[in-house]
């Protein structure tokens, strides 16, 4: 073989050529530029821009943790809890870091309550970094699904709120989101005072999100403080319970009770019918969430009639004995429209007029007045106007001016219709007669100290003198007695006095049903020292009874000797009373709508 060729590199005319200067300064300038560059990147990044660049180092290694404050307890005027937190950790995963272990995942579908399909889902979610497993889980479940050591699973610390009261108390306390912000009843109105304010502090947390170190101050949650309502728990339990009873054994829509303090204001219970349970809700958007004693107005019917005689004695055109003409045949004509009663009564007196329920008599009573004073009454207790309680919903009601009334309206106003009101309004008007002629606020926060024995006076408005305060009350008292349209309303023990109401219903066309009623009953007792006042309403019995007499004042009547016996409040009768016979055409059913 030969050997290798000799080669002469200078008889190369590339390697024998000179490189051009100016190519070697280039390749030097390109060089020098490529390190300016970065001296000037190094420069901006490690000194003008230093701190923006350390912070974005922080987020990938530091964390600022919540600290979730406690939420404040709702409780009784006696301290009962009405609502209360406790510890329901919640689970969640970082997707890309959870192996796929099928037991495994299976247990923990079983312990979340999950299907096992829907527990695949999250944990193969687009987001790799974060996705809920399920909110608020008991504790025993918390540490079982610990106890599984499934990488990339992880709990946080929160809280549920709890309502030992359950749907006895619901529309009153309302309840929360699971983020644990107040959403309905007092958990909104107190929202602010409740929540207290969330704490926070600095770690340093390694990639599979442990906590490595605490860095930083920690600052320390605000706890949030309780609220104490005057709501008795007892009374609120019992008055939902009898509520509940009657609007099952009338097959009745809905009904509404609330219980008032008559001489503190306080409101004692307050409790809707349909309800619901707080802590298991499904469904918020349900017309049961309402608490229509006070985000509901209706036509008060004859509930106002009172009010009307008051009037009249305070002006000085009758007395409680002064005789009036009613009507021979129960019907009379007044601006093309006919005013009847459920019964013909030739002659009654003012007090008669109240106890028999008759629409012509108080008719003729507002008649004798200027529609200005029954307007003005009407406003002084309230009616038309928003009450003031710190709750969501309230509704004024409606009471047009009376310049504005036709004259059949000026009738109709007197016995209740052509205005409506809440519950909650009817029963702090009838404050006026519990507190001899002077209307009080009412609240829902307790106000008696705990050592107080008995109830404390509120200071009122007078709006009537006190002696025609106390004639209407035993008025008032008539209507539960022999002959009064709400004999079923008396109380073994108790002396008792109010005033039935039956008043038809709107249809949508706008014009009065036939068959749809709201029956109604507010009342006091003792009637010579009142010390509660209690207001029932019945939204359309369908059992075949629509007198506020037989289908409201039998709740009433419960109510008031259980909420007297609870509060300790002495009997002031010694006989029991005599019920007189409630069918069809028998004295409870004596008076008019």
């Amino acid at each position: 073989m030969a050997g290798p060729r000799n080669i002469r590199y200078s008889a190369s005319p590339l390697l024998t050529s000179r490189t051009p200067v100016w190519r070697s300064k280039l390749v030097v300038a390109m060089v020098g530029a490529a390190f300016i560059v970065l001296a000037m990147r190094a420069a901006y990044i490690q000194v003008f821009s230093n701190n923006f660049f350390q912070k974005q180092g922080e987020v990938r290694y530091s964390r600022t943790l919540e600290l979730p404050a406690t939420r404040g307890r709702i409780l009784d005027r006696n301290g009962q809890m009405l609502a209360t937190s406790v510890l329901a950790p919640s689970i969640w995963a970082i997707p890309e870091d959870v192996e796929e272990q099928p037991q495994q995942w299976q247990k923990l579908a079983r312990l979340l309550d999950m299907p096992l399909a829907e527990v695949k889902r999250k944990l193969q979610a687009e987001d790799k970094t974060f996705v809920w497993l399920k909110r608020q889980v008991d504790e025993p479940t918390a540490r079982q699904v610990a106890a599984l050591g499934i990488k990339g699973i992880y709990q946080t610390k929160e809280y549920k709120r709890q309502y030992p009261e359950g749907e006895a108390a619901a529309h009153l306390v309302g309840f929360t989101s699971i983020e644990d912000h107040g959403l309905e009843g007092v958990e909104l109105a107190f929202n602010d005072t409740l929540a207290g304010k969330p704490g926070s502090r600095r770690v340093i947390k390694d990639r599979l999100g442990r906590v490595v170190e605490a860095v930083g101050t920690e600052v320390p949650p605000v706890e949030g403080r309780d609220v104490r309502l005057s709501i008795d728990s007892k009374i609120q339990f019992f008055a939902y319970e009898r509520l509940r009873q009657a609007v099952q054994e009338q097959r009745a829509q809905s009904g509404s009770v609330v219980v008032l303090d008559a001489q503190s204001g306080e409101m004692l219970a307050m409790a809707n019918y349909p309800s619901y349970t707080p802590d298991r809700l499904t469904r918020r958007g349900s017309a049961a969430l309402r608490n229509s004693a006070l985000t509901d107005a209706f036509e008060p019917g004859s509930t106002v009639k009172p009010f009307v005689a008051a009037l009249a004695l305070e002006r000085g055109i009758v007395t409680p004995s002064t005789s009036m003409a009613i009507s021979t045949s129960g019907q009379m004509r007044f601006a093309g429209a006919v005013i009847s009663d459920t019964h013909a009564y030739p002659v009654l007196t003012v007090s008669e007029i109240v106890q028999k329920s008759s629409n012509i008599g108080i008719a003729k009573l507002a008649l004798q007045m200027p529609a200005s004073d029954l307007w003005e009454l009407y406003s002084q207790i309230g009616f038309g106007q928003r009450p003031q309680l710190p709750f969501p919903g309230v509704v004024s009601g409606r009471l047009r001016p009376w310049k504005g009334w036709k004259p059949i309206e000026h009738v109709t106003m007197s016995y209740g219709y052509g205005l409506s009101v809440s519950l909650v309004q009817l029963a702090q008007a009838y404050t006026v007669f519990a507190h001899d002629g002077e209307i009080i606020p009412i609240t829902l926060q307790k106000t008696q100290g705990e050592e107080a024995e008995g109830a404390q006076s509120a200071r009122g408005v007078r709006l009537l003198q006190s002696e025609h305060a106390r004639a209407v009350r035993q008025m008032l008292r008539m209507v539960t007695s022999a002959g009064g349209t709400a004999t079923r309303a008396q109380a073994q023990g108790y002396s008792v006095g109010g005033k039935t109401g039956t008043a038809r219903k709107l249809d949508d066309n706008g014009t009065y049903s036939k068959q749809k009623y709201r029956s109604v009953f507010v009342g006091l007792a003792p009637v010579d020292q009142p010390r509660i006042i209690v207001a029932v309403m019945i939204d359309e019995p369908g059992a075949g009874r629509i007198y506020g007499g037989d289908v409201a004042a039998p709740v009433f009547s419960d109510t008031v000797q259980q909420t007297l016996h609870l509060m300790g409040v002495q009997p002031d009768l010694d006989v029991k009373p005599q019920i007189v016979a409630d069918g069809p055409g028998k004295a409870t059913q004596g008076g008019a709508l």
